[in-house]
Parts: C-alpha cells; sequence; structure tokens
C-alpha cells in the first residue's frame, strides 16, 4: 500500500493516471472533509481527473481512514497545521519540482487549500473549494450538535468502515474542536488574502454547516481572481450531490483560466 513516511508518522495516499494527459506540469490534489477519507469521495476524483484529462492524488490526514492516528490532541490551530505542515509533506514528495497543483477541497479541506494557496503561490496553479469555511458561524456549532446525537445513537457506525479504531478519537476531535471556547472566534480572512491563483468557490444554499456568508467571505479577502457560487437545492456535499453540475462548473472554470 502506498504511504508517504515521515518521522512520526505515515500518510496514506493513492494516485490516479488518466491515458494521455493533457499536460504532466500540473496535477490534481484532493483534500477531503472533517470526518473524510479517500473512499468517501466516492469516484468524483477519479471522474474529475478524466473529464480534465490531467493526473491526481488524493491522500489521508494524520488522524483518518489509513493513515496514522493522531500523535498529540488537536488544537484550534488544526487547520493551519495540516495546511502549513502536512500538506507541504505530500506535496515536496510526492509531487515533480516542476509541476503546479490544482487543490480540491471539500470542507475543511477546502480551508486547508485555501491556507496552502495564500502561503505557497508559486506553488498552485488553481484552488477549488467545496464547503469551505473562513470563520465559524453559529450555524456551524449548530449544525455539529445534531451529529452528535446521532453519533452518540449508533447512527454513524459506517464511519467505522473507513476510519476503523481511529473513529471515535476523529469524530470528537472534530465536534469538540468546532464547540470549543477556543474555536469560538476562529477566522482566517486575512490568512488567505494572499492567494494569488484563480479560485472557485462553490457552496450549497442548503449547506447545514455554514450560510453564503463564507461565499461573501472568501470573495472579500482574497485579492485575485475569485468566482463563487451557491448551488440551489444544495446540502453540504456538492461533489456527490450536484456532481455532473460540478464538475461542469469545475471545468468551465479552469478552461475559462487557462485562456
Amino acid at each position: 500500500m502506498p504511504y508517504l513516511k515521515l518521522p512520526s508518522l505515515q500518510l496514506y495516499y493513492e494516485s490516479i493516471r488518466v491515458d494521455h494527459p493533457r499536460t504532466e506540469k500540473t496535477i490534481l490534489i484532493f483534500l477531503h472533509e472533517a470526518l473524510g477519507s479517500i473512499g468517501q469521495w466516492r469516484n468524483f476524483p477519479t471522474v474529475l481527473c478524466q473529464e480534465l484529462q490531467l493526473n491526481g492524488l488524493v491522500y489521508e490526514r494524520e488522524g483518518h481512514g489509513r493513515s496514522s492516528g493522531f500523535q498529540e490532541t488537536r488544537t484550534a490551530n488544526y487547520l493551519h497545521e495540516y495546511a502549513l505542515n502536512e500538506l507541504p509533506h505530500i506535496i515536496e514528495n510526492l509531487i515533480g519540482v516542476d509541476q503546479q497543483v490544482i487543490l480540491i477541497g471539500h470542507s475543511d479541506g477546502g480551508s486547508i487549500a485555501l491556507l496552502y494557496a495564500a502561503h505557497f503561490p508559486k506553488k498552485v496553479a488553481a484552488t477549488i473549494t467545496m464547503a469551505a469555511h473562513v470563520i465559524n458561524e453559529p450555524e456551524t456549532i449548530a449544525g455539529i450538535q445534531p451529529a452528535v446525537e446521532a453519533y452518540n445513537s449508533g447512527k454513524l457506525e459506517g464511519l467505522k468502515k473507513f476510519h476503523g479504531d481511529k473513529t471515535e478519537d476523529l469524530f470528537f476531535a472534530w465536534a469538540n474542536t468546532w464547540k470549543s471556547a477556543d474555536f469560538k472566534d476562529w477566522n482566517i480572512c486575512q490568512d488567505i488574502s494572499g492567494i494569488k491563483s484563480p479560485l472557485l468557490a462553490l457552496q450549497g444554499s442548503r449547506d447545514q454547516y455554514g450560510t453564503i456568508k463564507q461565499l461573501q467571505l472568501i470573495e472579500e479577502s482574497v485579492n485575485g481572481t475569485v468566482e463563487t457560487q451557491l448551488l440551489d437545492a444544495c446540502g453540504h456535499h456538492p461533489h456527490l450531490e450536484k456532481m455532473e453540475l460540478v464538475i461542469g462548473e469545475i471545468k468551465r472554470f479552469l478552461e475559462g483560466v487557462e485562456k
């Protein structure tokens, strides 16, 4: 099984190769949600890579899936740590020196994509986010409580298929961090102002974890080319709920960027 082995942990990843990629200079990197893994993307990464005729890479962060469990207790700075410490290891070790990346991030992965793109602008050709957060809204915290109740009543047992014996640690690291006093005023708007790559931010109109304010703040905070879209009748998982639409919008956006 393919692992990136680091001094204190190992990260599981999979490569997506397409026949006759239109360029080897750019690769898609997929950044999953807070409780996500490679399997939870379903076939979205493969289909998107095929549609764009670009190779891709999808990996599982520390504490997720087949990667190592948490080495330390999660802090309110955890998204910065994933973006500025872990993701650079992935890119430095698994991506060619002369290659650029297109970041495809969902939820937590979207926030991580924004942070990385701002701090490593030369490596990023474009950034695509779906349901990314830049602030902790009251709606976010309100959305977490039903998930906690569902977990405690055994309704989220399916997570164990992807995370095994790490499931409980992962679930409560997510829920407890977002509900904590230290995270109440979490805000990365200033941190993402340095994004220079073209950015497409998508969000569902029925997202239970965030409002249109997330899109508005992304647009206000980034100085470069930004396009935001609120998708009608869509919840927190645009790439699964509206996959054909999302892939079409990503393809259209990137074609416009490349002109």
